[in-house]
């Protein structure tokens, strides 16, 4: 774990199994004014709360075999002032929902900058503004999406996801380790 020697700074928890990107964004986000401890599993990030509820959370989404909306649930019950954004390379629709439903404020996709984590960090509520795109998905991003869905509801177990897909499962993990199209 990485503290910055000044207590009187927003504290932040970093949470990502991800060591590169941990110590950048650590570097970057306490350039930006924030007290950085870093984690890199759940069970770690929840010694660091127990130890001190973090004013800020910035949680990847999947931390190895693991889930990191679990950890949205635990920290928003440790204590419910804690701003949890989520930050993941696997991102979804159904995933962003779960996020949000269970108390994130914010989910981001990788690649993200500190800036980009702090503005999240500050957003407040929904914009109504935000303009409804008239273009359909395309359907490599439907499925992706689809597949997000079954993964989520099948708890991430990538065996009985690739059943109930009636897929190989070798064939779901190469679909899995694409990026998502954007549109």
């Amino acid at each position: 774990m990485m503290d910055a020697p000044d207590s009187d700074l927003p504290s932040l928890l970093l949470v990502d199994d991800d060591p590169v990107l941990c110590t950048v964004m650590a570097r970057a986000l306490g350039a930006r004014g924030f007290d950085v401890t870093v984690a890199h599993s759940i069970e770690e990030a929840m010694r660091a709360v127990e130890a001190e509820s973090p004013e800020y959370a910035l949680v990847d989404l999947k931390l190895g075999e693991q889930s990191g909306l679990k950890l949205v649930s635990q920290l928003k019950a440790a204590d419910p002032q804690t701003r949890v954004v989520i930050l993941t390379g696997h991102g979804s629709i159904p995933t962003a929902i779960e996020a949000i439903k269970l108390g994130a404020n914010y989910y981001l996709t990788k690649p993200a900058d500190a800036d980009e984590v702090v503005a999240a960090f500050a957003h407040e509520s929904g914009d109504d503004s935000l303009p409804v795109d008239s273009k359909p998905m395309s359907v490599e991003r439907l499925e992706w999406e689809y597949i997000q869905r079954v993964l989520h509801e099948n708890g991430g177990n990538v065996s009985a996801t690739a059943r109930a897909l009636s897929m190989h499962r070798r064939t779901l993990q190469r679909k899995l380790q694409k990026r998502p199209s954007k549109a």
